[in-house]
């Protein structure tokens, strides 16, 4: 088992430029499984996490509703945002900056077969994350993602999840509001829940400005314990 993880922050990067990159390494990971299978062979699979921030875009997974994006096509230019239905879980949701983007692409074999668990313990990387800020996160039963005040009249998320997994390998991930416009929430119905609303951490602090390295290094820190594995450049 390799749980070797390779981290790569492509800095600011178009949402489909990504997607296609994250498309080639799922691949070569899912091939070399194939490959492994059919020649009896045993080499070892890579696993990959990038770090990316995406230009305005809103993305619509593959069982979401259209009727959750707000905006039509017109709008979408004006407010210089794209949009993209895409192969992962989940509904509606905004990338732009001021938010970190993490996409785990991990052979899930190299640590355990469990969507579930993959799941949640991406949501537990991010509690942990938060908590070094002194916010008390948690998991919104029934929906996917990191919440604030869930239980109180004002619950409001501020991280994001959709993954999609083939042959135990992983793409997509999370998206944590740090410094984030929240105003473009507003052209949507995230995740396709109504009445909830979504925040950033720089609001919760009170601060202009988070400093989203330090937040990033958090992250790996809490991801690598999770996973077991070995971050690598």
């Amino acid at each position: 088992m390799n749980r070797k993880v390779q981290l790569q922050d492509l800095g600011r990067k178009d949402y489909k430029e990504t997607w296609d990159y994250q498309e080639e390494l799922f691949k070569g990971i899912v091939d070399l499984k194939i490959r492994n299978r059919r020649e009896e062979l045993n080499l070892e699979t890579p696993n990959y996490f990038l770090y990316v921030e995406h230009p305005h875009v809103y993305t619509l997974g593959k069982s979401g509703d259209f009727s959750n994006l707000l905006l039509s096509e017109k709008q979408l230019q004006e407010k210089g945002a794209t949009f993209y239905k895409i192969n992962r879980g989940g509904d509606i949701t905004y990338h732009g900056p001021g938010q970190i983007v993490g996409y785990p692409i991990l052979d899930l074999e190299n640590f355990f077969t469990d969507i579930h668990k993959y799941l949640r313990f991406l949501e537990e990387s991010i509690i942990l994350t938060l908590l070094e800020y002194g916010i008390s996160a948690t998991r919104s039963e029934g929906e996917t993602g990191v919440w604030l005040g869930v239980g109180t009249p004002f619950p409001r998320k501020i991280c994001a999840l959709g993954v999609r997994a083939s042959r135990w390998v992983t793409m997509h991930g999370f998206a944590l509001n740090v410094n984030a416009d929240l105003g473009y929430f507003d052209n949507i119905i995230p995740c396709g829940i109504k009445g909830k609303a979504v925040t950033s951490l720089n609001v919760e602090l009170g601060v202009d400005k988070v400093d989203e390295q330090e937040v990033k290094e958090k992250i790996l820190k809490h991801f690598s314990v999770l996973f077991e594995a070995e971050i690598t450049n």
